[in-house]
């Protein structure tokens, strides 16, 4: 048996519960001489020793070796491991175990656990489900390195949840009990992962399908931007390397596409947006105009788009090189009139979706906008 002392995100008891799978018996501790602080910019609390300090948190005693090996498996991926020491509980001293990073991250202002629950905590338990299912098939060093996946990918999860519209007219509205999931299986996970299913649902008026088997492709939520300029008719398109068209056969893999790219965890659609405009192109937006929200592949990808046209001013805008280094991208910039645009578009030369779709948006929606930017 082992008692532990926790004084960060694992103080937020469903967290808790989550790694462990089951509550235990908590008591209110501190440690004595520590300070707990948020990390500098982070989600997470950085503890250093400060004399005549407490840091708060909770104590868990009589621990299962199981329950040892669930949090060492948690904790060290993060780069935490334990360590023995002497912590407060009812003014006596109890020696416990304690979860200490190692290294000292930069430190911010004080930590609160209020503050943490309110901005992280849904978006981490989501991600502890997909986490912990790992223990004992995948190391929690390779789990943490993608780790901010799975949080964008919780994020996701927790946006689909909350953007339910019950006005739909024309398609099914499912109702609870109209989907049943037989068994749900992750056997990749990595930047993206891959989830297999056995599902029974309702058949719209049919007998209901049983046992259906689908593998769906996992990423997060996403963002594109086609920046257009109203007062010189102009837009910026981007050029890449893709590697989905070179693994299909395709020869040209260097593809014409809008500004794109996932919305991180604890991020809006509309920062994501202006964010991947300046990486991918170094360019200020002025202003968003939402084209619409979709799913571009919906039969395997969880994917869904949150798209944008984003007025700038591109008469002066230079074209060159961009991307970030830290995800291998080199990215090429090109600004066309609007009608060489629906030209590539005619003959083929464009052929992704996101653009496609942004262009014709753009067409309805132009003469409106170019006679607004005269009026300004």
């Amino acid at each position: 048996m082992a008692d532990f002392f926790f004084y960060g995100t694992l103080c937020h008891v469903p967290l808790l519960e989550k790694v462990l799978g089951y509550r235990p018996q908590l008591r209110e501790a501190w440690l004595p001489d520590f300070q707990t602080y948020w990390a500098k910019d982070a989600s997470y609390p950085v503890i250093l020793a400060q004399s005549g300090a407490k840091a708060y948190g909770l104590l868990a005693q009589g621990l299962s070796l199981k329950d040892v090996a669930k949090l060492d498996f948690y904790e060290s991926g993060f780069g935490y491991q334990t360590y023995a020491i002497s912590v407060t509980h009812n003014d006596c001293l109890v020696p416990a175990q304690v979860y200490f990073p190692d290294h000292i991250a930069e430190i911010g202002p004080l930590w609160s656990l209020g503050d943490w629950t309110a901005q992280w905590a849904e978006l981490v338990l989501a991600a502890a489900d997909e986490f912990m299912a790992h223990m004992g098939k995948t190391p929690p060093s390779k789990l943490t390195k993608h780790y901010p996946m799975m949080l964008a990918r919780a994020a996701s999860a927790l946006r689909a949840r909350d953007g339910q519209n019950e006005s739909y007219g024309l398609r099914h509205f499912a109702q609870p009990g109209d989907i049943g999931v037989e068994s749900r299986a992750q056997p990749y996970s990595a930047f993206f992962a891959v989830e297999d299913y056995k599902l029974n649902f309702k058949g719209m008026g049919q007998p209901p399908l049983k046992d259906v088997e689908r593998t769906v492709f996992i990423t997060s939520d996403a963002v594109t931007v086609l920046p257009y300029d109203p007062v010189a008719d102009l837009v910026m398109v981007i050029e890449q390397f893709r590697p989905g068209p070179f693994a299909r056969g395709d020869q040209q893999p260097w593809l014409l596409e809008t500004i794109s790219g996932r919305i991180d965890a604890g991020e809006t659609a509309q920062a994501a947006a202006l964010r991947e405009s300046q990486e991918e192109a170094g360019l200020s937006i002025n202003a968003l105009l939402p084209i619409g929200q979709s799913y571009p592949s919906a039969g395997c990808m969880s994917e869904f788009l949150y798209s944008f046209v984003g007025l700038a001013d591109l008469a002066q805008t230079q074209t060159g090189i961009f991307g970030l280094k830290s995800e291998d991208e080199i990215i090429k910039t090109h600004i066309l009139p609007f009608d060489q645009l629906i030209a590539l578009i005619a003959k083929g030369e464009i052929n992704t979706s996101p653009l496609i779709l942004s262009a014709f948006w753009l067409q309805n929606t132009r003469q409106a906008l170019m006679e607004k930017a005269c009026l300004a």
